[in-house]
C-alpha cells in the first residue's frame, strides 16, 4: 500500500472560514464520466460560489467570462448537468443538488421544458421511476 506524505508541506491546505466542498461520490461512484469537462467547470464554479443550500446566482454573461465559454458551450454544459440531475436552474438561480443515487436524473422546474421527447403524464413518469416497464 502506498504510504502518503505531504509533497509540499509549506503549502498544506487550510480550511477557510467560507468553505465549500466537493462530494467524493463524484469520483467514488464514477459520476464524472457522465458529463464533459466544460460541464464540470460550471459545476465547480457553482459549488465554490454556492451557499449552504447549494444556491447561487450568476448571469450567463458572468459565467461565460469566468469560464471562457461561448453561449452555446454554457448552454450545453448547463443542460448536461441538469439532465444528469446534478443541478437545477431557474434563471438566474442555480441549485447544486444532492448526489444520492436514487435522486440522480433530470430535474426540471415547472417553468422549464425538456426537449427529450413527447410529454408524459405524471402517472407514466412515476411508473417508470418506480421500476415499471414503459
Amino acid at each position: 500500500m502506498l504510504q502518503k506524505h505531504l509533497i509540499c508541506p509549506q503549502r498544506l491546505r487550510q480550511l477557510p472560514r467560507q468553505f465549500s466542498w466537493v462530494d467524493q461520490r463524484l469520483v467514488r461512484d464514477h459520476l464524472l464520466a457522465r458529463c464533459p469537462a466544460p460541464a464540470w467547470g460550471l459545476y465547480l464554479l457553482l459549488i465554490a460560489a454556492g451557499d449552504a443550500q447549494g444556491l447561487s446566482y450568476y448571469s450567463d454573461a458572468s459565467v461565460q467570462r469566468r469560464l471562457s465559454l461561448s453561449v452555446t458551450e454554457l448552454t450545453q454544459a448547463r443542460t448536461q448537468l441538469q439532465q444528469q440531475g446534478f443541478i437545477a436552474f431557474e434563471p438566474p438561480l442555480y441549485q447544486v443538488l444532492d448526489l444520492a443515487p436514487q435522486r440522480l436524473g433530470p430535474i426540471f422546474s415547472a417553468g422549464s421544458r425538456s426537449s427529450d421527447g413527447p410529454s408524459r403524464s405524471i402517472g407514466e413518469v412515476l411508473h417508470q421511476m418506480l421500476g415499471g416497464a414503459r
